[in-house]
């Protein structure tokens, strides 16, 4: 399996969504701040890239309605704040690991 490809994707807590890679690098994402990190048009500024969206705009309680797998390279999420236009690359993802 490709190091840089998804081989689990599970929730770690209410809150947290883990993500085990290709190469058993496990990776938790805070739903709330993955939210924020979203790169779509409507989460970026078209010209000038600076985020629209902040931290504090984003519900504490936001949540994890569908995910889907974009091709080979990518996820797509459907939040419940009726968020469902960006796309997080599997190397976006993986440089959002801490």
């Amino acid at each position: 399996m490709d190091e840089s490809v998804p081989k689990l994707i599970t929730r770690a807590s209410n809150n947290d969504l883990k993500i085990v890679w290709g190469d058993d690098r496990e990776c938790v994402y805070n739903l709330r701040k993955l939210r924020s990190m979203c790169q779509c048009a409507l989460c970026r500024h078209g010209t000038t890239n600076e985020k629209s969206i902040k931290l504090e705009d984003i519900p504490e309680n936001i949540n994890l309605l569908k995910i889907e797998f974009i091709g080979n390279y990518a996820l797509h999420f459907n939040w419940s704040d009726n968020h469902s236009t960006g796309i997080y690359s599997y190397d976006y993802l993986r440089s959002l690991c801490e």
